[in-house]
Parts: C-alpha cells; structure tokens; sequence
C-alpha cells in the first residue's frame, strides 16, 4: 500500500557508462537474448565487439564491474545504424537507458557522426519514448521485420536524427 512511498527513499542506481570490448561479449549476449525474442550469441557479439567499425558502451552501475546494459552502433563515414541497445530488466525504469544511450550518442558525435539511424519495434513504447527524448523523428516503415516469441512478424519503425 504505501510502497511509493519506501520506494521514493530507496537509493537510486548511480550509473556508468563505459565503452565496451570483446571482453563484455558473453554479458552482452546474456542481456541481448533476455530481451529480444532472437538474441545473439557470444561469438556474434565479440565479432561486433572486435569490428573497428563498431561503436559499444557497456552500462554498468557504479561500483559494479558487470554490464547490466549496451548500446552497439556500426559508423560509416558521418552515418552511424544503431545496432542494438538493451537494458537487463531489473535495471528498466530507472534512468539507465536514458543514462547509456545519451553516452552512446556522445560518443557518435565525437567521432564525427552527424545523422543516426535505427529501427525499432512499433509495439516497443518504452524504446520509442527514448527515442522521441532524443528527437529521433520516424523516417520510414518494414513490414514484418521483427520475429516475436509468438512466430509472428512485427513492424519496425525507422527512426533518425539529423544533427547530432
């Protein structure tokens, strides 16, 4: 009955953001195939992790060595595609993704991106909020893109930002 109110007492997470090498692949893989309905495997993940051409920050509360997040981007030139970025479940809802994906896009922008894309799933409210915080604006559409746990096929909606 009153747990809003322990709740609003309760120490909040501290979080940071650090980049990522191959060494976070097997936390990565485990926090990718809790959230998505095909995750990745390890070797996928360090074969990301080892690509030049790949941006990663791992999410971790501070203090704590395990990732409890990432965020992946592959660049080319000034344009970078979201790859993919998830949170583990215990850590949604409280500022992490804000925390990790706001980072991520620092680092974009400091190796020269100007415009980022990505697509998501237009059932996935949590993930588009984030997006539209950031000023992602909707670009385009896939029809059946997303496999879903169910063998049915999701849309994904095509976001991106213009001037980073």
């Amino acid at each position: 009955m009153f747990w809003w109110f322990w709740e609003a007492f309760m120490p909040q997470p501290v979080w940071a953001v650090e980049p990522a090498d191959a060494g976070d692949a097997a936390e990565f893989a485990d926090i990718h195939e809790a959230s998505f309905a095909r995750g990745w495997s390890v070797d996928e993940m360090d074969a990301l992790l080892r690509d030049r051409a790949v941006i990663a920050c791992a999410l971790r509360r501070e203090g704590d060595r395990r990732a409890c997040g990432f965020a992946l981007s592959r660049m080319a030139k000034d344009e970078a595609e979201v790859l993919s970025i998830a949170v583990e479940s215990a850590g949604r809802g409280k500022g992490g993704g804000a925390a990790l994906f706001g980072r991520h896009l620092g680092r974009l922008s400091a190796e020269g991106v100007r415009r980022v894309v990505l697509e998501v799933d237009e059932d996935n409210q949590a993930a588009l909020a984030l997006y539209a915080r950031f000023g992602f604006r909707e670009v385009g559409r896939r029809k059946a893109y997303y496999a879903r746990a169910d063998g049915s096929k999701g849309v994904a909606r095509v976001l991106a930002l213009d001037s980073l």
